[in-house]
């Protein structure tokens, strides 16, 4: 349980900072495109996560895994955030917050409910509400806090935040391939009694 409330924490943190960041770099271009790019990402995300959840998630996880699962969306914002951080453009971002959102509704967050199934259901009935929403909304905060700090506070500009969110993913993904693992071992373990 505590490798999941993590495992949600760092997500919380990288979807803060992508949400800033595209929102810094937004701030210069005219209302107008403003709302264009902002219903062309909730267009693209909400098709994607549709298209992948439906034909592709239960695929996947069946055939590379759960930790496969787990680790991908972050293990492509790793590659996504080092891009940003060597060409910080209004299309890259929105790049990594397509990716990172359609990603999140089709992929990790069925995979992270399947982490669920290996605990009792007192357990995950308790735990649940605290990690979704205390935790998630609760990071969410902090979240926004320390990159305003980062970024306002200690000036640090829109290169230098995506290495921070490349460390950040790379711990994720390592974090979300041992849940799997972890995940897997359990599975094993409660066939066999």
């Amino acid at each position: 349980l505590l490798g999941i409330a993590l495992f949600i924490f760092l997500a919380t943190i990288l979807s803060s900072l992508i949400y800033f960041e595209m929102k810094n770099i937004l701030a210069s271009i005219e209302p107008d495109t403003r709302t264009q790019i902002w219903a062309g990402m909730d267009f693209a995300v909400n098709v994607l996560a549709i298209t992948i959840g439906a034909f592709v998630t239960g695929r996947i996880t069946k055939t590379l895994g759960l930790s496969f699962s787990l680790s991908l969306v972050p293990g492509l914002l790793i590659f996504g955030f080092v891009i940003l951080a060597t060409s910080p453009v209004v299309a890259v971002v929105v790049v990594l917050q397509v990716i990172r959102r359609a990603g999140q509704y089709s992929i990790t967050r069925p995979a992270r409910e399947m982490l669920f199934t290996t605990v009792s259901r007192e357990i995950r009935f308790k735990s649940k509400p605290i990690i979704d929403v205390v935790l998630y909304r609760g990071g969410d905060m902090i979240s926004a806090w320390v990159i305003t700090g980062f970024t306002h506070g200690l000036g640090l500009g829109l290169s230098a935040m995506a290495g921070l969110g490349a460390i950040i993913a790379t711990i994720w993904t390592g974090l979300g391939f041992l849940l799997g693992r972890e995940f897997l071992v359990s599975y094993k373990s409660s066939k066999k009694e």
